[in-house]
């Protein structure tokens, strides 16, 4: 489990750098909906895996965004120092969040799935 320092850090880390993207960064690459769902810190707060969802219909649309957001680290670093009045800003790292393509896959098996329907039938025959 994530110390309280870390958890904090990582909450306040994820709401400045969305901040940060989606008003100071001026790339009209960013051009669809995205969310910062979570940031992992180390402990020695040297690195931050940033994890982003883009929001979009086309796989093409996504990769733009998310690589125009990619490439902007080092300003987002930058800014981030600046906002958070830290000595030591982690070197960021962007991931990908599939976190929602995941659940997306899990509730089209769950719609393909049929229960209840042989309990009914069972019934009837008692």
């Amino acid at each position: 489990m994530k110390k309280l320092r870390e958890q904090r850090l990582s909450g306040e880390f994820r709401k400045n750098i969305y901040e940060i993207i989606q008003n100071k960064v001026k790339n009209p690459d960013i051009s669809e909906l995205f969310s910062v769902s979570d940031v992992e810190v180390t402990n020695d707060l040297k690195h931050a895996k940033v994890y982003v969802s883009v929001f979009s219909g086309s796989e093409e649309s996504k990769k733009r965004t998310f690589d125009a957001i990619a490439a902007s680290a080092g300003f987002i670093r930058k800014e981030l120092g600046v906002m958070m009045h830290i000595r030591t800003v982690p070197e960021l790292h962007f991931m990908t969040d599939k976190s929602q393509d995941y659940g997306e896959k899990i509730d089209k098996l769950l719609e393909g799935l049929t229960y209840g329907e042989n309990e009914d039938d069972d019934n009837e025959n008692s």
